[in-house]
């Protein structure tokens, strides 16, 4: 286990590992340092709610779980600690991860998850929301947020910039 680890990020399984991955090269984008582990919500419960239990213990600030199907990972988690949790449904299932999400966005009132949307998408948005959960007490990563947004809409006209010039060949063709 590394030091300073600040977000945990527990899977279902190693085939969660390609969305979830997102999680972690997002946070290592603002330096973030965190830990990624395998626990199943169903094949291993103990093990699920001793590193739920344990992480605030250990250092921990957030808790991400990314998970399938039956997804009650998140909520497992949820009901093992106080720190923040953040599901992530992953696609993996007949019904394309709408199964995944319904099983992570419905908790009983008292134990929340905060769920993103389904894959990549969510599994990035998961580790921003985490950032900003840490910014709230590290200037340095609220920097690090303001920054990364000035550079998405930077991007967004970067882009505009470009569609005009081919939109401006073509039409003087």
């Amino acid at each position: 286990m590394q030091a300073n680890v600040q977000v945990l990020i527990i899977m279902g399984s190693n085939s969660d590992l390609p969305i979830m991955q997102e999680t972690a090269d997002m946070l290592g984008q603002f330096d973030v340092p965190c830990e990624m582990r395998i626990s199943s919500a169903h094949r291993s419960p103990a093990r699920t709610a001793k590193l739920a239990s344990e992480a605030a213990g250990r250092g921990i600030k957030v808790i991400i779980a990314g998970a399938g199907m039956a997804a009650h990972l998140a909520g497992v988690i949820a009901s093992e600690t106080i720190l923040p949790v953040i599901g992530v449904p992953v696609s993996g299932s007949a019904l394309n991860g709408v199964d995944a999400l319904y099983a992570t966005v419905q908790m009983p009132g008292g134990i929340p998850v905060a769920t993103m949307t389904i894959g990549k998408a969510g599994a990035k948005n998961a580790a921003i929301l985490a950032v900003q959960i840490l910014a709230l007490n590290d200037a340095r990563l609220t920097e690090a947020l303001r920054n990364y947004r000035r550079e998405m809409a930077l991007d967004v006209e970067r882009r505009d910039e470009d569609l005009q010039a081919v939109r401006a060949v073509e039409e003087s063709r």
